[in-house]
């Protein structure tokens, strides 16, 4: 296989987005990550998606975030099941096993809002227990606040929801994303290049770190996901996991995604956003936080209580901060586990 993606092959769908489909040898013997890959048609995309548990266990929608795949939700996806529920995490357009579109401008909240959406309808999704984190809480609380009667629990982890009054960071506009390419001769490389510049930004006001985030995310030549998910990772990961957490994106052309996906910040519905957030105030179903607190991005106990605050259904949840960072499910991943199964097993007793 290519290196540098000039040999890739670039299909097309019948609406004419280009995109690319990782080979399948890039998935071979994954550490930790047994389950065998399900896949549906969305938006003229292949999709892929873990379906674990018994087929008429009720459902629990695992979202991850960026850089991620449904690879971090390995170590929950096992015990979920066993116990009797449905456990699907998809990998999200772009990321993991899904297809990959070519242009830097597909990844808007609002494509990702709408194939979410698709792919709940395609697998007529109901009753669903939602688990999400990063950018996965934002397109799944967006979901739950447009469609709140598809969903009957909430288990938010290092999550946010946009809305007008709330986009978590204030960032240039970057809408056309296409005019920031890699830059081969960037001094900024790896996410250790970053850090060194970023963790000066880190404070209660996270608007500088994210804009700096954006433009590496965007630029940097040898950026890897691994990379920002083995910070401050202990134990770190092994040889196994980085190669797992890396084997979507082979090569540049397959990299759209996760370098793209922080920018779509800069693109906010503000209106359709303020609606679901609204909606989301008047959601009483069981909703339930467990944040990460060593996570200055989204895990600080403000943006926890914002949820909490906000949304009905949280009153009197046994809301957490655990030892953990912003990839909470990789830091601790049982022990979330064990929270969420003891949230799923009371909401069933309710």
């Amino acid at each position: 296989m290519s290196t540098d993606g000039e040999n890739e092959e670039i299909l097309v769908t019948a609406a004419g987005r280009e995109y690319v489909r990782t080979p399948e040898k890039c998935f071979e013997e994954l550490e930790g990550y047994p389950f065998p890959p399900v896949y549906t048609d969305i938006d003229g995309l292949r999709v892929h998606y873990v379906d674990q548990g018994p087929a008429d266990g009720p459902v629990v929608l695992m979202l991850h975030g960026q850089p991620t795949w449904s690879y971090l939700y390995r170590k929950m996806i096992a015990p979920i099941a066993q116990a009797g529920y449905r456990v699907i995490a998809p990998d999200m357009i772009g990321m993991g096993r899904s297809d990959k579109p070519i242009d830097p401008n597909t990844h808007t909240f609002e494509q990702h809002v709408t194939w979410l959406k698709l792919f709940i309808d395609e697998l007529d999704l109901r009753e669903i227990n939602l688990v999400c984190q990063d950018w996965g809480s934002a397109f799944g609380l967006r979901t739950v606040g447009d469609l709140p009667d598809r969903f009957s629990s909430v288990f938010a982890a290092n999550a946010l929801a946009v809305w007008a009054n709330g986009v978590p960071f204030s960032v240039p506009d970057l809408k056309d994303r296409s005019l920031y390419p890699i830059d081969p001769n960037a001094e900024l490389r790896t996410w250790n290049d970053f850090l060194g510049i970023a963790i000066p930004l880190i404070g209660e006001d996270m608007s500088e770190f994210f804009a700096a985030w954006i433009q590496f995310a965007l630029t940097a030549p040898d950026f890897m996901p691994s990379q920002n998910i083995e910070t401050n990772r202990q134990p770190p990961l092994t040889p196994g996991e980085i190669a797992a957490y890396d084997a979507p994106f082979p090569s540049p052309i397959y990299r759209t995604g996760p370098r793209t996906l922080p920018s779509m910040a800069a693109d906010i519905d503000e209106e359709k956003n303020t609606r679901a957030w609204e909606s989301l105030g008047r959601f009483e179903k069981p909703f339930i936080t467990v944040f990460g607190q060593f996570d200055p991005l989204v895990g600080t106990q403000r943006r926890q209580d914002l949820l909490t605050n906000h949304i009905p259904g949280a009153a009197g949840q046994a809301h957490s901060r655990i030892n953990a960072g912003h990839f909470i499910q990789e830091n601790a991943g049982e022990e979330l586990a064990d929270h969420l199964l003891t949230f799923l097993n009371r909401c069933r007793e309710r």
